[in-house]
Order: structure tokens, then C-alpha cells, then sequence
């Protein structure tokens, strides 16, 4: 997958819910200020696309993401707002066969071993584990991949991972990558405490290398 390796290679994906087109630009000086430029931008706001299209235009070293892409014709919108990559809390095949038609890099959630079968039947390799932390965390991880690692399939555990236990879920050879909601919480962003969000992702991009 080739836009969503070039994310992972930062092992960890800030995950973006924002009301405000005005602050999108600042919000992606700060991710590239602080180390991070990678933004999954999710449909869970009316913003969602103009953020997004901003964005792409005006910030194109961002790696831009969609997330929580529910409907397939969401997929065709992420790809018209210039996101690369999309994410999904869940596993509609629907929505996966709309995003391989359109050749779009996809990565759709999954919490149990059915699951994870079924996303590798339909062809995926990286799959999104959420709600993280509720489902198990680091030892599902380590379950599911005793279990499947030898299919070559990754992780991308998101929902309560935290600078805390980062570290627990990185360590695991199968997760690609983890999601970061913590690090532009939506109150900083409408308080504008732009370096706030600065210092999260420089704080993780650390943590990170002394990995």
C-alpha cells in the first residue's frame, strides 16, 4: 500500500476530528512543525471535506487520510478531496469493493478473529483493530497474530492508545502503524493552541525513535 506505508513509516497517524474550515491550514502547519505531517481527517464532522480539500491544496506534503468512511460513495469524496488513503471503523464489504474499484488504499477495522478472516478474503493486508483498547489491545494484537501473523496481515490498532502504552503496541511486529486522536484534541484546535499540537507530535515523534 503504497500511500498508506509511506504514513506508517511514522508509526504513528493522527486521527482528526475538526468543525472548522479556518482551521485546517494551522492545523497542518503544526503537524509539519511538529514532525508529523500525516492527518486522518474523519467524516465525523460537517468540515470534513473542506477540510480536507484545503488541505491537499495548500499543504501537499501532507499525507492525507480520510476516516470513519461508512458509505461507498464516501469513498469517491475522499478521492475528489485529494486524501490518499481511508480509513473505516468497521468492515463493509461494500464499501472495501468501492475502494478497490477505484483503486483507492483502504484500511477497514476489524475487533475479532472473524474479522480479520474476512478482511483477508477480500484482500487486505493492513486492517485497522478499534476500539483498540476495548477489544484487548496489545494482547489481542499478540493473539490475533499468533494466529494469522503468517498471512502477512498488519495491525493499525486505534481507540485509547495513549503516549502511556504507544510504546506496548509498537513493539508488536504485525502493527503497522497506531492511531493518535490525543495529539490535535478538537479543544485545542478551537482554542487555537496550535503549539500545543506542536509539542504532541514532536513528544511522539521522540518517543518513537527511542524505540
Amino acid at each position: 500500500m503504497k500511500f498508506f506505508d509511506k504514513a506508517a513509516a511514522y508509526r504513528v497517524i493522527p486521527v482528526i476530528a475538526i468543525d472548522d474550515v479556518n482551521q485546517a491550514l494551522p492545523l497542518a502547519d503544526a503537524l509539519i512543525e511538529g514532525g508529523l505531517p500525516i492527518a486522518e481527517v474523519t467524516f465525523r464532522t460537517e468540515a470534513a471535506a473542506a477540510v480536507m480539500r484545503l488541505i491537499a491544496r495548500e499543504r501537499p506534503e501532507i499525507i492525507l487520510g480520510a476516516g470513519t468512511i461508512l458509505k461507498p460513495e464516501q469513498i469517491a469524496v475522499a478521492q475528489e478531496c485529494g486524501a490518499v488513503f481511508g480509513v473505516a471503523p468497521g468492515l463493509n464489504p461494500r464499501v472495501l469493493a468501492e475502494a478497490q474499484r477505484l483503486g483507492f488504499e483502504f484500511v477497514p477495522g476489524v475487533a475479532n478473529p472473524s474479522d480479520v478472516e474476512l478482511g483477508l478474503e477480500l484482500g487486505c493486508r493492513v486492517l485497522k483493530l478499534f476500539p483498540a483498547e476495548v477489544v484487548g489491545g496489545v494482547k489481542m494484537i499478540s493473539a490475533l497474530s499468533a494466529a494469522y501473523g503468517h498471512t502477512g496481515v498488519k495491525f493499525m490498532p486505534t481507540g485509547g492508545v495513549t503516549p502511556a502504552n504507544l510504546p506496548d503496541y509498537l513493539k508488536l511486529k504485525t502493527v503497522a502503524a497506531a492511531g493518535g486522536t490525543w495529539l490535535a484534541k478538537k479543544e485545542d484546535m478551537a482554542a487555537g493552541n496550535w503549539s500545543q499540537i506542536v509539542a504532541n507530535c514532536r513528544a511522539v515523534v521522540e518517543q518513537v525513535k527511542g524505540l
